[in-house]
């Protein structure tokens, strides 16, 4: 998965950019039978802290009280030739470093180890098993719902009842992903990686009139989240979207119609309460990674790999 191989070249014939889907899709169960039991230790996610579908389990990890059941490694912010990479320990890449438990240089090291024949994107998160040495998945979605209630017995008292995904809110969530995904947490790359002007325009001016649809529901909700006072996945999986939004995919991949901070007043104040309130979404957060990730290894968009300084700053304080 190379930069210089051309990341436009993830469009189809038509402009548009089309996701690939994830290959493991294996679970961790409590059932009797199931191969992936829930055990302290046993479970590894490689994440980059760039990625928004990787940060997305590290969230929830925190979220779930299972820092200490469920380990992880960073990958270097910089995606090339070979795809992601660990960062060596005289890099100094702040809160990255090398691959201390298999050992990997690469990614699709990790890959290739368990299926040396594997031709799919090498993607992250990837939720490794250590007890097996194999993937369980690499699906960011439904990395996140194990985590949410298959771990229960493993967790404090405080985390138990902790379920982002309640039966009672699962319809509403499950309507809300479904677009939410495709025109904003997916449309910014739409736009971003399109390779015709068509494409571009219609993705971009779809991302923006999704914006203002979650604007007026943040606008209509009884409480702080999207689903009224309860903080559900519908807001997990929104989240690192909208972080990224104003540092990198404003200019980065020509969403500029509108800024979260200066033109979204209801979905500013939503992005501010969740990553100055709660610990999991600032502490899972970095922005320098996300900065220098999507601006110096998309060299076809950014040939100079300049980094633009602002917006300053990366997120305001809550006062503004």
């Amino acid at each position: 998965m190379s930069t210089d191989f051309k990341i436009t070249s993830w469009a189809s014939k038509d402009g548009e950019f089309r996701r690939q889907a994830s290959s493991f899709r294996d679970h961790i169960s409590s059932a009797p039978d199931a191969q992936f039991q829930p055990e302290k230790g046993r479970y590894h996610l490689y994440v980059s802290y760039a990625c928004p579908w990787a940060t997305r389990t590290l969230i929830v990890r925190q979220l779930k009280g299972l820092q200490d059941i469920i380990s992880f490694s960073v990958v270097h912010w910089h995606l090339g030739e070979k795809g992601w990479r660990f960062a060596e320990t005289d890099e100094n890449i702040p809160d990255a470093g090398p691959d201390d438990l298999n050992g990997a240089k690469f990614i699709r090291d990790i890959y290739f180890s368990v299926n040396p024949d594997y031709t799919g994107r090498f993607t992250v998160p990837v939720l490794w098993d250590k007890k097996l040495k194999t993937i369980v998945n690499n699906e960011s979605s439904e990395i996140i719902r194990m985590l949410y209630t298959d771990f229960d017995g493993l967790v404090a008292d405080e985390y138990k009842n902790l379920n982002f995904y309640a039966p009672e809110y699962a319809k509403q969530i499950d309507e809300m992903n479904d677009w939410i995904y495709d025109t904003i947490n997916n449309g910014v790359y739409k736009s971003g990686f399109a390779s015709t002007q068509e494409a571009y325009e219609k993705n971009v001016l779809r991302l923006f009139e999704a914006l203002d649809r979650v604007e007026d529901i943040l606008k209509k909700s009884d409480g702080p989240y999207l689903l009224g006072k309860t903080l559900t996945e519908a807001d997990i999986r929104l989240f690192p979207t909208i972080i990224r939004f104003d540092p990198v995919y404003v200019q980065h991949f020509k969403c500029n119609i509108k800024m979260i901070r200066h033109d979204y007043p209801v979905i500013h104040k939503w992005m501010q309460h969740l990553y100055w309130d709660i610990p999991a979404f600032k502490d899972t957060c970095n922005f320098e990674h996300i900065k220098k990730h999507y601006t110096k290894s998309h060299t076809q968009i950014n040939p100079f790999s300049i980094t633009p300084v602002g917006p300053v700053p990366d997120i305001l304080p809550k006062s503004e």
